[in-house]
């Protein structure tokens, strides 16, 4: 079962590194419908993360990893709250911008390690996507 869990937990890492990727690249080419599906697609990585979270504790895992998971599902029902139930700009409104961000990249600092700490060879596609999903960010932020 451990390793059932470890297969949707970095498979969901995966994931979600290369849609939020996709939407960055939408949302700079203006294309807000493709930003919504990628959106709605992201956030239902809720369920296989709560899968996981729940996977993890009942195989006592470490308190790291259960943690690390945690964030994670903040971030996304963050996410969900702000985007789709409040409909608020984030980007808009610098008191919540920053904390949101901040929040972001403690969730993929999770994804990172609970995946490498799991699974050395294959954390590392979840390295290389991260990767590809920062600069994705920056060609959002700076281009």
């Amino acid at each position: 079962m451990t390793k059932l869990i470890d297969v949707i937990f970095i498979c969901s890492s995966v994931v979600f590194n290369i849609l939020v990727s996709a939407l960055y690249i939408a949302f700079k080419f203006g294309d807000l419908m493709l930003v919504e599906v990628l959106g709605g697609i992201a956030l239902s990585l809720i369920v296989p993360f709560t899968i996981t979270l729940l996977g993890y504790l009942r195989e006592k895992a470490k308190k790291r990893t259960i943690i690390f998971n945690g964030i994670i599902l903040i971030y996304l029902l963050l996410e969900l709250l702000l985007d789709y139930v409040l409909r608020i700009h984030v980007k808009e409104i610098l008191a919540i911008n920053l904390p949101f961000v901040i929040v972001f990249f403690a969730a993929l600092f999770s994804m990172i390690y609970v995946s490498y700490e799991r699974n050395k060879k294959i954390g590392n596609v979840v390295i290389i996507t991260n990767w590809i999903l920062l600069g994705c960010f920056t060609y959002y932020l700076l281009a």
